[in-house]
């Protein structure tokens, strides 16, 4: 009896272990700061593109990025995401006759949808994109009061913000912005990278900071190899604000290139390779088309929290684009800390993993 209870105790822990066991090594985090779930499910829109005040070559824009259907769209824009990560991964957000995503927080822009990615929901007190040092407890805190992944997180960023959204005061977790070119060297505020081998970049014409911060984020990531990192672009947002469609598309297609540029890297690298998840995503949608609100968001315009979240890597199934269900951006601290092997904070108020993408 004695060994039948001992077997059924250990049979007991093995599937507990099995519950718990991490589903990948390490988990880099990327956002297209205000990019619309229409370009990234549509492609370029035909409102938009044809629109000479939005657009200053059409002829040539249209080249590059227009086709009647929109899959071929989706798949000229962003290349990687839909070659790589939809064929790979799981995609949610396309709304019609899919899956649905959206914010909670009531915001609909930057610092409250970061705080809400970051944290496991959409705090209502969070209401500036001044707002101080957040107060609430975020996957950066989490991770960082492990023993093995201590001093193993970072952010690199184009927005000034992230160090108060982040709260690197309370963690102790770098946070890497505004990175500038100064004497041919790349620096962050007053911080220069010591380890920096390489020249700033040449900026492309429309996507300046953006540049900085991939090429300083890689490698930092290929020298230090942090565990968890988050990189954050914002010229998608900068160039909707603006008005300017076409260093809009131009932008998020160019970040589509350093994504595959960067999963390039992680299959060859020791660390990364087979063990890494990759979970890109926004902090907010736009509005429509129609009467130029696609430049605009915020608590007047409704359809900006539309978002999208789109995985691949180690512990991502093979889903392709999730075609039922509704989620929420605050679920993604939760799903990050999942495929760590750990539990998000537990209140009611706090996003659930999303298990439908997990293996």
């Amino acid at each position: 009896m004695k060994k039948i209870l001992s077997a059924i105790l250990i049979l007991c822990a093995a599937v507990l272990f099995a519950q718990e066991a991490p589903k990948t090594q390490n988990v880099i985090l990327v956002t297209f700061d205000g990019y619309r779930w229409q370009e990234m499910f549509k492609g370029a829109q035909k409102q938009l593109i044809g629109n000479k005040k939005l657009v200053k070559d059409i002829p040539a824009l249209q080249n590059k990025y227009w086709s009647e259907d929109a899959n071929t769209r989706r798949e000229k824009l962003t290349p990687f995401i839909w070659n790589t990560v939809a064929k790979q991964g799981s995609i949610i957000g396309e709304r019609k006759n899919a899956a649905k995503m959206k914010v909670t927080n009531p915001m609909r822009f930057s610092y409250p949808g970061y705080n809400e990615i970051f944290s496991g929901y959409g705090d209502p007190k969070v209401n500036s994109n001044d707002f101080p040092d957040n107060p609430n407890l975020t996957i950066f805190d989490l991770l960082q009061a492990d023993d093995k992944l201590k001093n193993k997180l970072v952010a690199v960023a184009t927005w000034d913000a992230f160090p108060r959204i982040i709260n690197s005061k309370r963690n102790g977790v770098p946070a890497y912005v505004n990175i500038k070119d100064s004497a041919g060297k790349c620096t962050s505020g007053n911080l220069t990278y010591a380890g920096w081998s390489q020249p700033c970049p040449p900026s492309n014409g429309f996507i300046t900071d953006d540049s900085l911060t991939y090429h300083f984020a890689k490698e930092y990531i290929a020298k230090n190899h942090p565990r968890f990192a988050f990189i954050g672009f914002d010229e998608t947002d900068h160039f909707g604000h603006e008005g300017q469609y076409d260093s809009y598309l131009n932008s998020a297609n160019q970040l589509d290139g350093y994504l595959q540029d960067l999963w390039n890297f992680i299959q060859t690298d020791p660390q990364y390779q087979n063990n890494t998840t990759l979970i890109i995503t926004c902090d907010h949608g736009r509005g429509p088309a129609a009467a130029n609100m696609w430049r605009h968001h915020g608590q007047g315009i409704l359809a900006a929290d539309k978002i999208w979240l789109a995985a691949v890597g180690a512990g991502i199934k093979n889903e392709g684009v999730l075609k039922s269900g509704h989620f929420y951006q605050k679920q993604t601290a939760a799903t990050i800390a999942k495929l760590f092997g750990k539990k998000f904070y537990e209140a009611e108020k706090f996003g659930k993993p999303i298990d439908e993408i997990l293996k």
